[in-house]
């Protein structure tokens, strides 16, 4: 895991970027799909609070 906050955030970005097309999808599916990408998104940054708490 990287300690970068620059590359941290692009890859945080890059999560919660990530969008489907409304008119393709239903609202249920757009909200797991955005529950997803949170989670994800949480986990990454877990992943490097604890690897600064290591490093």
């Amino acid at each position: 895991m990287t300690n970068d906050p620059d590359q941290i955030r692009a890859q945080v970005a890059e999560l919660l970027g990530e969008s489907t097309d409304p008119a393709a999808s239903d609202p249920a599916a757009e909200l797991d799909s955005l529950a997803v990408r949170l989670e994800q998104a949480h986990d990454l940054l877990v992943r490097a609070l604890e690897s600064v708490e290591k490093g």
